[in-house]
């Protein structure tokens, strides 16, 4: 038996309810980590969701970011609706809970990291200082010894192969050597990059921009990633990247990760 766990930025939970709801209906993900919702939480669609079986937490924001996890096992705590750190960081990018799963709690978060463009500049700094926040909390996380996975929209792309012309996108925040080390530095505290330990295959993208024809020139890049503790990371048997979702109706930019672990 086995549990599945997704990361998906849906870019619009309104725009893209038919497509949510289809793939869930399909997938059927025991936990699905949304991002960019572009919605507060009384108008996340709780009851549409919830018809599929899916218990819902969200940390909403009007018309921008937004984060949601869904289960299909009892929520059974919020430990977080923010990321720690900063006070007065008023955007919606982080949600963490324990869930109730059938062999013991799992503990799971929902990430959506900034983009950090244009670099450098104040918006890189937010993003350097907010993953400086999330390597902290994610230190203090391994002290639980539990099973744990931080999901999410990095807007980091991990290594050269992650893109199609790693040329062409030289010097932006995704791929900026100060991002990608932030990024390394939450895999040395003792996490896991699934996709990575499981396949590690190259040219496999996780976005495919609306612009200058990049999903038909498949010109990809990988930045949803699931990040897995040392006691997820023993249960990980696999990864799948739902590259289908992209050639939709009216798609997200963004597609499922799923991480399947055994319980």
């Amino acid at each position: 038996m086995t549990l599945s766990i997704a990361t998906w930025n849906v870019n619009s939970i309104k725009a893209r309810l038919p497509n949510v709801l289809e793939w869930l209906g399909e997938a059927k993900p025991d936990i699905a980590c949304l991002q960019e919702i572009k919605c507060v939480d009384e108008a996340f669609p709780r009851e549409e969701i919830e018809a599929l079986g899916y218990n819902v937490e969200t940390v909403g924001q009007k018309s921008y970011n937004g984060v949601a996890l869904l289960s299909r096992f009892p929520i059974e705590e919020v430990a977080q609706r923010a990321l720690p750190g900063d006070e007065s960081d008023e955007q919606a990018r982080y949600i963490e809970a324990v869930i109730g799963a059938p062999n013991g709690p799992v503990r799971v978060a929902s990430i959506y990291l900034p983009n950090g463009n244009p670099a450098p500049g104040p918006k890189h700094d937010y993003k350097l200082a907010w993953m400086e926040r999330l390597r902290a909390h994610a230190k203090g996380l391994l002290a639980y010894e539990e099973p744990l996975v931080l999901a999410g929209d990095y807007n980091i792309i991990p290594r050269d192969v992650d893109v199609h012309d790693p040329a062409a996108w030289e010097g932006d925040a995704l791929i900026r050597p100060d991002s990608r080390d932030a990024f390394f530095a939450l895999l040395w505290l003792g996490y896991t990059e699934a996709f990575q330990h499981c396949d590690g295959r190259a040219d496999q993208y996780t976005f495919w921009d609306y612009q200058a024809g990049a999903w038909p020139k498949n010109h990809g890049i990988r930045i949803d990633h699931l990040l897995c503790s040392p006691q997820a990371a023993d249960r990980l048997k696999s990864v799948e990247i739902h590259k289908d979702v992209r050639g939709r109706e009216k798609a997200s930019d963004h597609v499922p990760v799923v991480g399947s672990f055994a319980l």
